[in-house]
């Protein structure tokens, strides 16, 4: 057959699947005023008395609970009356009410006994929306109430979220009456924690003891199990001496002598709380085995001398998100052995981290000064990172500890021809490699490099960077400006508000130096006047809220020339007893 002849081509037609929202919508108004009207309801609930006239279909669509009761061999199928016990008749219309309109109205003397109906009648919008409801409004309600609702029915978000507010404000929460309603359990859980916000442990002592005597006769047989969570090994010998005086511990013939030997042994491995440790600066003295521990806010400095074969140089150092402090050093004598130490905040010492060593799975080239190094941490996980500046090119291990490997990583390319700067920095479950003029971020998930937008000032020739919260702070070797990435939105903005101390000039001497102290923005930078050759060291915090931003700490500094330990300038939270003990202090 010639083409022209041949019969047109007719493409199958598909059926296709329509749904009208307005039907949906109005189908559920017309159930609800049914409801109202009193038509063709066919069960009556009846909930503390009250009187609930309803439609068995209805109910059985909108909860598994009705379903099994109303489709079943249960009595309660065939009755025309049904009484449903452990509800709130109020709570119970509020449920009726959203089975018939889809609306659900939540406040805060509600939700908890609308959870608890929602829990029993099997709706899980309901509870959904209740367990959202309580966890955005945490700082609302009664936080030792709250806790244990939370931890009856599970509720893991809220409760972690109780915790953590119970924890900041332990010692108030603790001399509230509430405190000792709680259980045994719930309450060694509380105090079992490294982040109570304590400045002494007597405080956990004196709230035990509160708690005990609350109802001495029904808990005192408690004690034995609590007292183990008690940090004995951070008391002075003088509370040490009160506490084994005291009348719970010497009256009690059945639990005295196990209540003294836990007092007495304790349990040294246990760590000081969070509101018994300082964040300090970490900085180090050029060609020195001294390190200086800051926190101009407060003005504690504290020098520390260390055998200068234990002090490791510092190639890059980071610290993790459970406060350890890793250095990653390369031997002197070797161009591509590496090691590892960690801080031992406890003896103030460094030691072997006990880590197979990165070399092992790096082939890097003989020239090690076309390499930056960097050490990060990114989800509890350890990176390593070199870049052959020559090349262009990133290359990345992972450190997995239950192998005791390190991984390698997807490589990175980036434009070398405008090198100068870098850093590697974690924030909210990515690394992000930053150059003057380029950024990249890592998704760990994926094994992946993903390039982000530029900083959009090539010439600001970044000097120094820090996160804080999901942004990425940096400025330049002058201290002219500073810019701001949003990791969030991938934008960059230039900081508002720049200090520019009159009649001074920025000096280059290893600052000006990014940190983040009690969650706000410092920086620490060193100046001279005009017609004078003597130096000052400045720190300046940030605040958004204020008219000028940046305030001078007016902060004391150290007149030794110090600089970061590692590639930037890094916080840890230290006890500072562990420092003095030590006699290393001068």
């Amino acid at each position: 057959m010639a083409a022209a002849d041949q019969e047109p081509h007719v493409s199958a037609v598909r059926p296709r699947s329509y749904q009208d929202e307005s039907y949906l919508h109005g189908f559920l108004g017309t159930v609800g005023d049914l409801q109202k009207a009193g038509a063709f309801q066919d069960v009556v609930l009846e909930v503390e008395g009250r009187r609930f006239p309803c439609h068995r279909l209805v109910l059985s669509a909108a909860s598994p609970y009705f379903r099994a009761m109303f489709t079943s061999d249960m009595a309660e199928s065939r009755q025309k009356t049904v009484v449903l016990q452990g509800l709130d008749s109020a709570m119970f219309g509020e449920i009726l009410s959203y089975i018939y309109s889809g609306t659900l109205h939540v406040s805060l003397d509600k939700v908890q006994p609308l959870y608890k109906a929602a829990d029993l009648l099997q709706l899980d919008y309901v509870r959904d929306t209740c367990n959202s409801y309580m966890a955005i409004n945490i700082e609302r309600f009664s936080c030792v109430d709250l806790y244990k609702f939370a931890d009856v029915f599970s509720l893991d978000i809220v409760l972690t979220l109780c915790l953590q507010l119970i924890q900041r404000n332990f010692a108030k929460v603790a001399s509230n009456e509430e405190f000792c309603s709680l259980s045994v359990n719930q309450l060694t859980e509380i105090i079992s924690h490294d982040e109570l916000d304590v400045k002494e442990e007597t405080t956990v002592w004196e709230a035990v003891v509160r708690w005990v005597q609350h109802s001495r006769e029904d808990r005192l047989h408690h004690l034995p199990s609590i007292l183990p969570h008690i940090r004995f090994n951070l008391l002075t010998s003088d509370d040490m001496a009160a506490i084994l005086k005291h009348p719970l511990v010497t009256e009690d013939p059945g639990s005295s002598a196990v209540i003294r030997n836990v007092v007495q042994e304790g349990n040294p491995n246990l760590k000081p709380r969070l509101g018994m440790m300082t964040e300090m600066v970490l900085l180090s003295k050029a060609k020195s085995n001294e390190l200086l521990f800051m926190n101009p806010r407060e003005g504690k400095y504290i020098r520390c001398r260390y055998n200068l074969k234990d002090l490791p140089h510092d190639t890059d150092v980071t610290v993790t998100s459970d406060n350890n402090i890793y250095v990653l050093t390369r031997e002197r004598d070797s161009s591509k052995q590496l090691s590892m130490f960690k801080y031992n905040h406890a003896e103030n010492m460094w030691e072997d981290a006990g880590m197979s060593s990165v070399s092992e799975s790096l082939r890097l080239g003989n020239n090690m000064n076309c390499y930056d190094e960097h050490l990060v941490e990114v989800d509890q996980s350890l990176y390593y990172l070199a870049e052959n500046i020559d090349e262009g090119v990133v290359s990345m291990r992972k450190y997995n500890r239950h192998t005791d490997q390190w991984q390698e990583c997807s490589q990175l390319q980036f434009d070398s021809s405008t090198y100068d700067f870098s850093a590697a920095l974690s924030c909210s479950s990515h690394l992000y490699f930053l150059t003057t003029t380029e950024m990249h971020r890592y998704d760990p998930s994926q094994d992946r490099w993903y390039k982000r937008i530029p900083p959009p000032e090539p010439n600001l020739e970044i000097h120094t960077a820090v996160v804080m919260g999901t942004e990425i702070f940096c400025t330049d070797f002058v201290f002219s400006g500073a810019l701001v990435y949003d990791t969030e939105s991938d934008c960059w903005q230039r900081l508002q508000g720049w200090p520019n101390p009159e009649n001074r000039e920025t000096n280059y001497h290893g600052t000006p130096c990014l940190f983040v102290l009690d969650n706000q923005l410092h920086i620490w930078f060193t100046c001279s006047y005009d017609d004078d050759d003597d130096e000052e060291d400045l720190v300046y915090v940030y605040d958004r809220s204020a008219d000028t931003c940046w305030r001078d700490l007016n902060a004391t500094l150290p007149d030794t020339e110090y600089y970061s330990y590692g590639r930037m300038c890094h916080v840890a939270r230290i006890y500072l007893p562990y420092l003095k003990v030590q006699d290393k202090n001068t």
